[in-house]
């Protein structure tokens, strides 16, 4: 009987948990099996070039666990080839996953959930409104990652978590699945090109500096004025902007690069002049880059996009900074696919 959830191991992990079951596995070997079973994304060990020895070869069989979730539906945008995924779980709970299709040629990027709903209550997204059912384990958001990369017709080179969830709430599995995406015998991702985003979970950010990980963490501001941010994302409540600074400098200083923070545009919201002139004296020895989201679900909240005018002039506000600020487009808008949309059908989906 399966017992090892292996997806979510990287080789000195398999080496460790085959240990625990009596087995003894070299270094090579572990590296070998998940080649095979994530890398390559084969469901068994039975075509191995390099076969590990027998008696280990069948003990593994009868331990490993690569089983991937079910794939109930898949739904393409039509206006930018986004394709979203919606996935049952090996205990009916029901999550989503976004293909994202980058500038580079058959080249796509997958965005990850890490949870099944979200605690965070941001009065923006759709999956906050659900609430927070549990955690996803590593071994299922690879099995995720696995469904859409191995469909994608070219080759994933970046992953985010920016799905159902706040990742650094599921710190460790989050961490393990971005070590396996990284591993060369994984999901052989740059760890530059894994971007995991967060609303503010300070003293994680702090341990993720701590650890010297290289994987990108954007914050996800989305205003500078304290009374606005605690309206708009809950979590500000537990931990102030001043906390949140001292965590994105000790970020900075840890990884000694820009730092990215993810701005939501909500109209008349926070997309005034004082918004910028607060966020440069939050932040001001701080290199940071804005990246600009436009609100996408307005049917429950009542948030609304910036018009094209009013965007500019909070572009041209936020010179003040002499930062980088780039407008990201959010993919699968017309398909419930995109920042702040996903799981607007999970509990539809549900057996």
């Amino acid at each position: 009987m399966t017992d090892l959830p292996t997806l979510g191991l990287t080789p000195p992990d398999l080496v460790t948990a085959a240990a625990e079951r009596g087995l003894v596995m070299a270094a090579g070997e572990a590296r070998r099996v998940l080649a095979e079973l994530i890398s390559h994304g084969r469901p068994d060990l039975s075509g191995m070039r390099r076969p590990v020895r027998g008696t280990l070869r069948v003990a593994l069989e009868g331990a490993l666990d690569v089983t991937r979730p079910t794939v109930l539906e898949r739904v393409e945008d039509p206006d930018d080839g986004s394709l979203r995924y919606l996935f049952r779980l090996g205990d009916g709970a029901v999550v989503e996953a976004v293909r994202i299709p980058l500038k580079a040629a058959a080249r796509f990027s997958v965005c990850l959930s890490s949870q099944v709903g979200c605690a965070m209550k941001c009065a923006f997204c759709a999956t906050g409104r659900l609430g927070l059912e549990r955690h996803l384990t590593a071994h299922e958001i690879i099995g995720c990652f696995l469904q859409v990369r191995d469909e994608a017709p070219g080759r994933v080179t970046g992953a985010v978590f920016m799905g159902q969830g706040e990742p650094l709430h599921n710190y460790d599995a989050v961490i393990q699945a971005a070590q396996v995406l990284a591993h060369p015998c994984g999901g052989r991702i740059s760890a530059k090109a894994i971007s995991i985003s967060t609303v503010g979970i300070v003293p994680r950010i702090h341990q993720f500096a701590e650890e010297g990980h290289k994987f990108r963490l954007v914050v996800s501001l989305t205003s500078a004025d304290p009374t606005r941010r605690r309206a708009l994302m809950p979590v500000a409540g537990k931990w102030s902007l001043d906390e949140l600074a001292a965590s994105i400098r000790a970020l900075h200083a840890a990884q000694g690069r820009r730092i990215t923070v993810a701005w939501v545009l909500m109209s008349g919201v926070n997309t005034g002049a004082d918004e910028a002139d607060a966020l440069k004296a939050l932040l001001p020895d701080v290199p940071i880059r804005v990246n600009l989201i436009d609100v996408n679900d307005a049917r429950p909240t009542g948030f609304v996009r910036a018009s094209a005018p009013e965007r500019d002039a909070f572009i041209d506000a936020l010179q003040v900074l002499q930062m980088p600020i780039v407008r990201r487009f959010s993919v699968g808008q017309g398909r419930d696919s995109a920042c702040g949309m996903l799981a607007s059908r999970r509990q539809e989906a549900r057996p």
